[in-house]
């Protein structure tokens, strides 16, 4: 009897911390918008306006606040806009960063997640399977990733919504 009343109080503790609470759940819209990115080792960062197309999800680069190569940059001439430099196509290694689609084909899974999509890294010139996490309505966990075997190995990056303009 002792057993089953700890059981009882564990079982009631846990819901009341919400340890087994069930994930938000979104609209399939709620991820459309413009993020701001982690600034990378360097500072830089960019907006990325997500939205609908075909009915699924893209994003492209709206905002550079470091639009231009500056002295030190490894990836183009001083003074220039900055270009896909790294991209493995050559005929896309000239295309400006700015207004250059990243993300496509994220998929909503009818609760906080945005699945199926693949996004592309122009500082590694890569492109990886993607998924993004709403956690609440202004925070997008961005997973990139390769499989291997089962494993999903790869990094994750948090985007915040840019709710004004200059933010």
């Amino acid at each position: 009897m002792k057993n089953l009343a700890s059981l009882v109080l564990l079982v009631a503790l846990t819901l009341g911390t919400g340890a087994w609470a069930a994930d938000p759940v979104f609209e399939s819209a709620a991820i459309a918008g413009v993020w701001k990115t982690e600034p990378n080792d360097e500072g830089r960062f960019s907006h990325i306006e997500i939205y609908l197309r075909d009915g699924k999800y893209h994003g492209k680069i709206v905002y550079l606040n470091s639009p231009v190569v500056v002295e030190g940059d490894e990836d183009g001439t001083v003074g220039e806009t900055r270009k896909d430099f790294l991209n493995p196509d050559e005929s896309l290694r000239g295309r400006p960063l700015l207004g250059m689609d990243l993300m496509r084909g994220f998929e909503h899974n009818g609760k906080n997640k945005w699945e199926e999509g693949r996004i592309y890294d122009p500082e590694s010139g890569k492109e990886y399977r993607c998924k993004a996490t709403l956690k609440d309505p202004d925070t997008l966990e961005i997973f990139g990733y390769v499989k291997v075997a089962f494993a999903k190995l790869g990094r994750d990056t948090v985007w915040k919504r840019v709710l004004e303009e200059g933010e």
